[in-house]
């Protein structure tokens, strides 16, 4: 199918052929008829991938801190590759799309094959949206029309936080796509309404609609025109749609209020508030979140979950739902706010006008229709069949550690690279191309059962791998799968039987013991005669709750999902199988803020400080030996000092290394001479059982 894409690094806008994405539970795939482009943020998109080095630093200040941060702890050149990385990856453009639904995936109530639904699905051929974004278009509703129903949702969620009433006076600040479907809206509430923008054009659409209008172009005063409409009471609220980095509109929105007056921004403005404008009139000011409540929610978003409308009237959905009920009855009228029409395959064109190369408004895409589309393929030919290897690669997933970390280590592991997938195709086809893969996919179970594959990397959400392993094995395939193996002591169990005695290989990618530093470590613990003490302290940092790794049913949490690697290091360091095993939270309620105690069967003991709540300047991984009088201090696998080991002083690597290749290549020669597993099953599920006990204990 054909999608827009975008490149990070030039702006450049490209029409690719991608994999038709795969249809997730609870989401609808859709055949698109067309898209609206929102000039606003796909504007501000392109003109940061046209800005150099320099101008993206100064667009993103936080995100400049984030790679100095990195670069203290991981060194220079892996924190270059991970930024170049970054920006290497397409962006996927678009969020306002119409179109047809094709297909369901299970637990979908509310939507037939066959409607007609709009939904913030991208710029693509087929989109795969969750049922909560996307609501279905009335019968007298044009496509074209239904395109305007995401922007329509974002001007309507500011008028709500708004709260108007019927004759109030409202001004608009930025008439650009949702500031005209603003005007419209409010004068629907029955407001009265004054339209600011420097574009002649503009304000003469809003004049059209119902507004009164100010040139912010000529020398008409805004405050003074806004008191004199307001008969000198001030503006009863100001909604700014306007898409700025001064914070111009915001003073002026204090200036024309009333005194407790209500400004709500919708669009994109510098913030520097000035406390005497607001303190004065104790007024209140209030950020819009796009399209509403559930908005960035995943319990509402990705698995459906609604908001009882006794409790929260206007959800995401619903706000669609009046946007489109809005358009049926004439209230809202999107066809004078479309001044360009592209085929999608004239895609650049159509961002060449919303860079500025003339003026515009709504810029929509059209798609071909049945007869003109190609056959529905979830596997698109990328390069040219390899020359075959004794070890052939299924990759399932291709995020931001299997694109940047695993496929790189097993493309220089000499193994032949055959199909990669991922769920919506886009990811699989960039890393695919870039990295030499024959063919990109978004069907999973087609990759495992492939016949030209002997061995599956597994690089997907943890709540997946359990399922994807056992697949493969039930396949008679090789499986790597990246930590950790399962999340339930269940699917451990199921796990194990299946392996038990079959002739394919598990590994997980427990990739610090393969680290040049670990097997230092090791080779030096050789001499040792006598129990150690190993102490790991990891500075991970904080994530939100409603991150995905915090997540029980997605992630685990953070002590099944990454501890796990610590747990493995310690019990490889100490050469024993674990006896006890203990867990203490720092903190009340904190579930990755613990101490872990490890005692080994040699004696040995472990200690894993795996904190949450240290400073990001420290080194987030440092690993501590005492062993018969010496000491051996690792620091995030760059830099190992020795106190008291004869021979042996320190160790230093220009960059870090954790291990990854070493890893991913230890798995390849395995399977290329037919040895047996480079980590023992045995250990595997080990420390896959202790660290989901752990994780319960904490639950």
């Amino acid at each position: 199918m054909k999608q827009i894409l975008q490149d990070l690094r030039t702006g450049a806008t490209t029409v690719e052929q991608i994999p038709v994405p795969h249809v997730a539970r609870g989401h609808l795939l859709v055949r698109s008829s067309c898209t609206l482009v929102s000039a606003g943020t796909e504007k501000m998109l392109v003109d940061f991938g046209k800005a150099g080095w320099i101008q993206k630093a100064k667009q993103q200040p936080d995100k400049v801190r984030a790679v100095l941060d990195k670069i203290r702890t991981d060194g220079l050149l892996p924190t270059l590759e991970a930024v170049r990385n970054k920006l290497d990856q397409p962006l996927v453009m678009g969020y306002c799309n119409v179109g047809v639904v094709v297909a369901k995936g299970a637990d979908v109530h509310g939507f037939e094959i066959g409607d007609r639904v709009a939904s913030n699905g991208r710029h693509a051929e087929y989109v795969s949206v969750p049922i909560n974004l996307a609501a279905r278009i009335p019968q007298n509703v044009s496509d074209q029309q239904a395109a305007f129903t995401v922007l329509g949702a974002i001007g309507l969620q500011g008028i709500r936080l708004v709260q108007p009433t019927l004759g109030e006076s409202i001004a608009v600040i930025g008439l650009g796509l949702i500031g005209l479907v603003t005007v419209q809206l409010l004068r629907a509430h029955g407001c009265r309404v004054l339209g600011m923008d420097f574009d002649p054009a503009r304000l003469q659409l809003a004049r059209a609609f119902g507004a009164e209008v100010v040139d912010l172009g000529c020398a008409e005063d805004p405050i003074s025109r806004a008191n004199q409409f307001s008969r000198e009471r001030g503006m009863d609220a100001v909604l700014i749609t306007a898409s700025t980095s001064s914070s111009a509109p915001v003073h002026q929105a204090a200036l024309m209020s009333r005194k407790r007056g209500r400004i709500v921004l919708v669009g994109v403005t510098g913030l520097e508030l000035s406390r005497s404008d607001f303190y004065e009139k104790e007024l209140s000011f209030q950020v819009s979140c796009s399209y509403g409540p559930g908005r960035y929610d995943p319990a509402y978003e990705e698995r459906g979950v609604d908001y009882p409308v006794g409790f929260v009237r206007w959800t995401e959905q619903r706000n669609f739902e009046a946007v489109l009920d809005m358009l049926s009855d004439g209230r809202l009228d999107a066809s004078p706010l479309v001044s360009h029409r592209f085929q999608v395959e004239d895609a650049p064109k159509a961002y060449e006008v919303v860079s500025g190369s003339e003026p515009s408004l709504g810029i929509v895409l059209t798609f071909p229709d049945d007869a003109g589309r190609e056959e529905r393929a979830d596997t698109v030919q990328l390069n040219p069949v390899s020359k075959q290897s004794e070890v052939t690669l299924g990759f399932i997933g291709a995020g931001n550690y299997g694109s940047a970390i695993l496929v790189p280590a097993f493309a220089g592991s000499g193994a032949t690279l055959r199909a990669i997938a991922s769920s919506a195709g886009v990811s699989a086809m960039h890393v695919g191309r870039k990295h030499g893969f024959e063919r990109a996919s978004t069907d999973a179970a087609g990759v495992i059962a492939a016949p030209d594959i002997n061995a599956v990397v597994i690089a997907t959400r943890h709540d997946s791998h359990a399922r994807y392993v056992l697949e493969a094995c039930a396949n008679g395939k090789h499986v790597f799968v990246e930590k950790p193996l399962c999340l339930t002591l269940e699917e451990l169990a199921t796990i194990e039987n299946a392996y038990q005695g079959a002739p394919t290989l598990l590994m997980v990618g427990f990739n610090r013991r393969f680290s040049p530093f670990t097997v230092r470590a090791k080779e030096l613990l050789q001499a040792v005669h006598e129990p150690i003490s190993l102490v790991m302290t990891v500075n991970a940092g904080a994530l939100p709750a409603t991150h995905w790794a915090q997540d029980p049913a997605v992630g685990g949490g953070r002590i099944i999902g990454e501890c796990c690697h610590f747990v493995d290091l310690l019990r490889f360091l100490a050469g024993s199988a674990i006896k006890r095993h203990s867990i203490f939270s720092l903190r009340t309620g904190a579930r990755d803020t613990v101490t872990i105690v490890l005692e080994f069967l040699n004696g040995s003991t472990g200690t894993i400080n795996y904190l949450a709540n240290g400073h990001k300047s420290f080194p987030k991984e440092r690993l501590e030996v005492f062993a018969a009088g010496a000491i051996l201090q690792l620091d995030n696998f760059r830099h190992m000092r020795a106190f008291g080991w004869s021979g042996f002083s320190k160790m230093r690597l220009w960059r870090q290394d954790k291990g990854q290749r070493a890893c991913a290549w230890a798995f390849v020669d395995a399977l290329r001479g037919g040895e047996s597993a480079p980590i023992p099953l045995s250990e595997i599920i080990e420390v896959s059982r202790v660290s989901i006990e752990l994780q319960q204990e904490v639950q």
